[in-house]
């Protein structure tokens, strides 16, 4: 299996905001981040990938070879994972284990206890047990996290996964990102959602970047690496470096940004500093770029 999704030409329309034409593929056996400000399109892309919502047209292809996202097969082979109200706010970890036994095969009460008691939610056949709407969000995301985790799935699907854990707990999400993914010998792929991507760049092996529900820059994070430099240099030369940056910032004394690495040597001898660049401030660049462009 090359790909867990192979995208064609998928449009979502809505009154206010188009999704589309979006073309890409979700590799098999590594993590995707899609990475874009909020109401960029992640959540729209992510809801018709796992048919939350239909599309206007174009064909979504999983696991190179199924195209009904209604299937069973792709419904018990997809742990989706939405950032807000995935389950009734007035059901606990018993209520959740009990349905996701009925809904889904492979569901594994005896691995959601154990995620339960890993992420420190309790213990799901606990006598005494707390309802959603008692938890923290963060505690919530725990919750909803060991319910798809506890499936023999295929591919994760998460939206915003991290945006309401702390720290730590984003530290370790990227740490079960890492043995799903290995868990599955190149079978298991994940696919996440975030607009803030510093404390999941440790997760991310290949990125999307969105922006107004079009995709504007894609490809393995390494690559990108190589594709692009950070930049960094003194006020008095942004007007000469200018033309060569995809985007930047700055003030009276400097400024640093972004700009292809094919303008190296140009950049270079204006005296700049000139160096590879994280996910994370290549995000910024890239996004920073896609905003101006629509002004």
């Amino acid at each position: 299996m090359e790909n867990a999704l192979k995208i064609n030409g998928v449009v979502k329309k809505y009154k206010d905001f188009t999704l589309g034409e979006i073309n890409t593929v979700i590799p098999s056996g590594f993590s995707t981040a899609l990475i874009g400000a909020n109401g960029a399109g992640k959540t729209t892309l992510i809801d018709v990938l796992c048919g939350v919502t239909g599309k206007n047209s174009g064909e979504i292809v999983y696991f190179d070879e199924l195209t009904d996202s209604d299937c069973t097969e792709v419904r018990n082979s997809i742990g989706y994972c939405s950032s807000s109200n995935f389950f009734p706010l007035d059901w606990t970890l018993k209520n959740i284990a009990a349905s996701m036994e009925l809904g889904f095969d492979g569901f594994s009460s005896e691995r959601f206890s154990e995620l339960c008691q890993k992420l420190k939610l309790g213990d799901p056949n606990a006598r005494k047990q707390k309802k959603l709407i008692k938890m923290s969000d963060g505690n919530r995301m725990r919750t909803y996290l060991a319910a798809v985790l506890a499936r023999n799935t295929k591919l994760l699907v998460l939206d915003e996964p991290a945006s309401s854990l702390d720290p730590l707990a984003r530290d370790m999400l990227c740490d079960i990102f890492r043995k799903y993914i290995a868990d599955g010998n190149g079978n298991r792929s994940v696919l996440f959602s975030t607009h803030n991507i510093a404390d999941m760049e440790y997760a991310t092996d290949y990125a999307i970047f969105m922006a107004d529900g079009k995709i504007i820059e894609q490809g393995f994070v390494e690559d990108l690496k190589e594709k692009y430099i950070l930049v960094h240099g003194e006020a008095d030369k942004i007007e000469q470096a200018q033309n060569l940056m995809i985007s930047y910032t700055g003030n009276r004394t400097n400024f640093e940004g972004i700009a292809l690495a094919d303008n190296t040597v140009q950049l270079s001898q204006l005296d700049t500093a000139v160096e590879k660049p994280n996910l994370q401030q290549l995000s910024v660049g890239i996004l920073r770029k896609a905003e101006k462009d629509e002004e």
